[in-house]
């Protein structure tokens, strides 16, 4: 009887190790039940937004009834971050500042996604964020989420045989709101005027049509497609909004002429770099003003296509949702993201 008892105290006291050592060691428990996970896996997609971009707070986006996305919820609510899927992070809100970074231990599987869309030029403190993130979000081609500011998407109708224009009465335009004298997109612009007329807008020139940019654009022949910089794959609204939305069109300062044509074909914009000097760019600009005919070929993209605009931020909260349903297993950490975005 004394044996039995000892046996039983025996194993019973070996459980307790047992149990005391998977606690201390922190071991990761199997799951018990297999239903468990697929239960699991087929919840909502929860996306955490952590800083509201540039501190502008917005409803939060339905992305079932915007874009089709069905089964995701994104939320600003932090209480959420352990049960997130996927953590969004600005950059402006933690340049220089790691303390803007979750403080909490990251859940199992769960994506820190860096989301950029300034260029390079007005991006700094990235050598601070080496291995700290899992996916990245911007305009540049090879993003884990590739979000470009616009882009041409094909009709759903039939190719359409004609193409109908604003009635334009003027010239060239263009809209600025950051002056800046040592930027290119300045210097370019005071050669440029001294032989073609532009009527420039913005913040400190004339106003705005109904504070409507394609409103504005939309009677003009030409626009000044000025980039702040000048950086791969970094093509604004400047393109896509205020002079292909505006039927405008683009006189494009950015990256060489065969970037652009990954995104649109080699006839539907003008490149500065195609002439030897500002007098030639305006000489043609004037040429083509007065010949109706060549004019128009800059639009034969729209029988093809139509403009999409991308809808900040609420199309890239639910893009980013998309991207998490379909790499939920892919495990990956960001290692060199300076030098992937300055060059």
């Amino acid at each position: 009887m004394k044996t039995l008892v000892l046996k039983i105290f025996l194993a019973a006291f070996t459980c307790i190790l047992l149990t005391l050592a998977l606690c201390f060691l922190n071991l990761p428990q199997p799951i018990q039940d297999f239903s468990e996970l697929t239960a699991r896996e087929n919840k909502k997609v929860t996306i955490l937004v952590w800083w509201l971009p540039f501190g502008r707070y917005r409803e939060m986006p339905d992305c079932a009834a915007s874009y089709g996305i069905h089964e995701c919820l994104v939320t600003i609510d932090r209480d959420a971050y352990s049960q997130a899927n996927a953590v969004i992070i600005h950059h402006k809100e933690i340049m220089g500042n790691l303390s803007g970074l979750p403080l909490s231990p990251r859940p199992q599987r769960q994506k820190w996604i860096w989301m950029n869309f300034e260029s390079p030029t007005h991006t700094s403190g990235l050598e601070e964020l080496e291995g700290i993130f899992n996916w990245t979000m911007t305009y540049k081609v090879g993003s884990d989420i590739f979000m470009p500011y616009g882009y041409l998407r094909p009709r759903k109708a039939a190719r359409s045989s004609t193409v109908l224009l604003p009635h334009k009465k003027r010239l060239v335009a263009w809209v600025i709101s950051n002056w800046n004298e040592d930027h290119a997109r300045v210097i370019l612009y005071w050669r440029l005027r001294r032989y073609i007329p532009i009527d420039v807008y913005g913040r400190n020139a004339i106003e705005l049509v109904n504070n409507s940019v394609v409103q504005t654009v939309s009677q003009y022949k030409f626009y000044l497609a000025f980039e702040n910089s000048q950086h791969p794959d970094y093509i604004t609204e400047k393109l896509w909004r205020n002079a292909l939305g505006s039927s405008a069109v683009p006189v494009v300062l950015g990256p060489p002429r065969s970037n652009y044509e990954r995104f649109l074909p080699a006839d539907a914009f003008i490149h500065v770099d195609d002439f030897h000097s500002p007098k030639m760019l305006a000489a043609y600009l004037r040429f083509l003003a007065k010949t109706p005919q060549l004019y128009r070929r800059y639009f034969n993209w729209k029988r093809d296509y139509t403009v999409h605009v991308t809808s900040f931020w609420n199309e890239h909260f639910c893009a980013a949702c998309k991207a998490v349903w379909a790499g939920k297993h892919q495990i990956k950490t960001v290692s060199d993201l300076k030098l992937w975005y300055d060059t």
